[in-house]
């Protein structure tokens, strides 16, 4: 049967992005393809897309129903998620035989493969299409399985992640594009006729990638690593957390219809639910057609991936502790509202959180004056207070624990030092089953830097501690242990000192953390650009990869050559 959707045509509809995402990763610009206003979907605005009424009713029809991807090897069926908000989503998924699974993926790589890095490229592209149209789709998805505010799942669950699968998508078709399809090659020989040789150079996938899904982030942390495998030419088996299925399920369905209409196997794209307490993904990734495996979540899991998974190229996001110096700033009033908004963005469930507030015992010089470490503690207490005071807007920031774990870790975390800033539990009145809390703020003495120290570790949620140091110079030490022995993902400095500056840089260069200095505007510690920013670096415990850059890609594949005599 005739592919619907011919390379020309996927060419005619798609290669201009991707030549403005090629330009964007150059110049690291601001650009996106993604609308992030909600309005702009639906009737007036994306073609083919649909808008919020539409977007709603289709999450609702999809609840208490099995979603059948027509995948090979299906041995029965599973489910049971529950919102953070409180419903039973209801949804049955497909699980599967791997014996059966596996190699019926592995039987698509050839024709993929011949395609080329454009095709793959535009095919990709034809699959982020589909899904910014239905963004509004699975931002509810979205919301109802991370526990994110409804904005912020539209936001970071709909463009921000498409953005990241498409800067994926640049950076693959750009290193696969290095090396020419074909050379021919004369060695001159003196007198005798040249040596010659006509040559051609595969971009050929290293076979079967394994996306072990995370409940926070879904689609922001699944989309890098799924399209980045793909563009690549190996197919993909999604593995979503148990408790977040149905957004990388409704992406896996797309990414399947896409892939069909355009002429290809579908079971390049496939899904791995797991029945209750089945725990599949230790069993998938050791598997020997798992070649590239990438994963989202606590650095337990991700270090035995590291060790056993052998057999594949794994790429991990694990934990780290999140770091901010403050030693100087001309702008307090702004610091303090920076620093407020950062903390209590999504309850402090994303991996950029700062946790640790380095703080010196003498305090800071500020525009307002002198501030002692009780001082600026108090008021970043005021501030986060002053920021979700309102319940309606705080429902808005904070939005649901997202599981028991963290509950129980913020109510323990209490009773680790003097409380600043106490948690308080706000109702929701949409859903007054979801577990709502404003972010608890600790005093902690710096100069107790034993291992079992509670700054040196990560406590994922809304804690935050303000830890007490000894001077800036000694805030610097501690970030520099923090860094090498438990990961950052993020790094925040305040400073007025051209020297401490330099000094904070210098720290973060050698221990390898993307840092941000003097952030007092509408720019967060914990939000990145895609196509400008780097998430995570690869070269400090938190994670062995960053989001996204040439390395992120250029292993998922390796360059077959062939040469001929000419």
């Amino acid at each position: 049967m005739a592919a619907e959707l011919s390379p020309e045509k996927l060419s005619e509809i798609h290669r201009p992005t991707l030549d403005q995402a090629l330009e964007a990763i150059r110049t690291r610009a601001y650009w996106s393809p993604h609308p992030e206003h909600p309005k702009a979907y639906g009737e007036g605005g994306l073609p083919g897309s649909l808008g919020a009424a539409e977007g709603k009713a289709a999450f609702d029809a999809v609840l208490n129903t099995r979603l059948d991807l027509a995948q090979p090897g299906t041995d029965g069926w599973t489910g049971g998620e529950i919102s953070p908000y409180g419903p039973e989503l209801g949804v049955e998924y497909p699980h599967s035989d791997p014996d059966v699974l596996l190699p019926a993926m592995s039987a698509a790589m050839g024709s993929w493969r011949a395609a080329g890095p454009e095709t793959r490229a535009l095919v990709c592209l034809e699959i982020l299409a589909r899904i910014s149209a239905r963004t509004h789709e699975l931002a509810h998805a979205v919301m109802h399985t991370s526990g994110q505010a409804f904005v912020m799942a539209f936001q970071a669950g709909g463009p921000h992640a498409q953005d990241r699968g498409l800067e994926a998508v640049a950076y693959a078709y750009a290193e696969q594009t290095r090396t020419p399809r074909s050379a021919d090659w004369s060695k001159p020989q003196g007198k005798r006729d040249p040596l010659q040789l006509h040559k051609s150079y595969t971009a050929a996938g290293r076979g079967v990638s394994l996306l072990i899904g995370c409940n926070t982030f879904p689609t922001w942390n699944g989309y890098p690593g799924l399209f980045a495998s793909l563009a690549t030419g190996n197919p993909v088996l999604v593995k979503p957390h148990p408790r977040a299925v149905l957004p990388l399920a409704l992406t896996v369905q797309l990414a399947r219809e896409a892939l069909a209409e355009a002429g290809f196997d579908p079971n390049l794209v496939a899904l791995a639910v797991e029945r209750p307490g089945e725990g599949i993904a230790k069993t998938l990734a050791v598997r020997p057609e798992i070649k590239i495996i990438d994963y989202t979540g606590s650095t337990a899991f991700g270090d035995w991936l590291e060790t056993n998974a052998r057999q594949a190229q794994v790429y991990t996001e694990k934990a780290g502790v999140n770091t901010i110096v403050l030693d100087s700033t001309d702008n307090y009033r702004g610091m303090l509202s920076n620093l407020a908004f950062s903390l209590s963005l999504y309850s402090g469930q994303m991996c950029t959180t700062p946790q640790n507030l380095l703080i010196p015992r003498e305090g800071i010089t500020t525009d307002a004056g002198a501030k002692s470490y009780e001082d600026v503690v108090a008021d970043i207490a005021e501030a986060v207070n002053g920021l979700l005071g309102d319940d309606a807007r705080a429902n808005g920031l904070l939005g649901a624990l997202v599981n028991p774990d963290v509950k129980a870790r913020l109510e323990g975390a209490a009773a680790l030092g003097d409380v600043a800033l106490a948690s308080r539990p706000v109702t929701n009145p949409d859903f007054p089953d979801a577990v709502v809390r404003t972010p608890l703020l600790v005093k902690l003495d710096g100069a107790k830097r034993d291992d079992g120290a509670a700054f040196l570790s990560e406590c994922f949620g809304p804690v935050s501690f303000a830890v007490a140091v000894d001077s800036t110079a000694d805030a610097l030490d501690l970030l520099r242990r923090t860094v090498r022995e438990k990961g950052a993902m993020t790094v925040g400095a305040y400073t007025t000192s051209p020297e401490v500056e330099r000094a904070v840089e210098d720290v973060c260069l050698d221990e390898s953390a993307q840092l941000s200095l003097n952030l007092t505007g509408g720019v967060y510690v914990n939000q990145t650009a895609a196509f400008s920013d780097f998430h995570g670096s690869g070269g400090n415990p938190a994670a062995n990869a960053a989001l996204c850059d040439g390395a992120f890609v250029s292993n998922r594949f390796r360059v077959v050559e062939v040469r001929r005599q000419a």
